[in-house]
C-alpha cells in the first residue's frame, strides 16, 4: 500500500479516515486469503482488465478486455462475476 501524510484535524474526520484504511486493509487480506495470491499479484492481474471505447461511423461501443485465466481464477475465488464484454452501445 502507498502511504502519504494525511492532514485531518477534526476528530470525526480522523476516525473516518482510520475506518476507511481499516476497511481497505480488510479487503486486501480477504482477497489474499480467498485467492491464495499476494495482494501485489491480485492487483497486478486485475489492473490488466480494461474498458475500451470504440467509435466509428455506425456509433460507439464500450467493451471490456476478455479476462485472462489468472484473472478468471481470482474473480472466481472472490465470488465476483466477470464484467460483461459489452457494457454500452450507442448508435450513430
Amino acid at each position: 500500500m502507498e502511504l502519504r501524510p494525511v492532514f485531518h484535524r477534526l476528530e470525526h474526520r480522523i476516525r473516518a479516515h482510520v475506518v476507511v484504511c481499516w476497511l481497505a486493509l480488510l479487503l486486501i487480506r480477504i482477497a489474499e486469503r480467498q485467492s491464495g495470491r499476494s495482494w501485489r499479484r491480485v492487483a497486478t492481474e486485475l489492473q490488466r482488465l480494461h474498458l475500451v471505447t470504440l467509435e466509428g461511423p455506425a456509433g460507439a461501443v464500450q467493451q471490456t478486455t476478455a479476462p485472462s485465466a489468472p484473472q478468471q481464477a481470482i474473480l472466481a475465488a472472490l465470488q465476483i462475476e466477470p464484467p460483461p464484454r459489452i457494457t454500452a452501445l450507442e448508435p450513430a
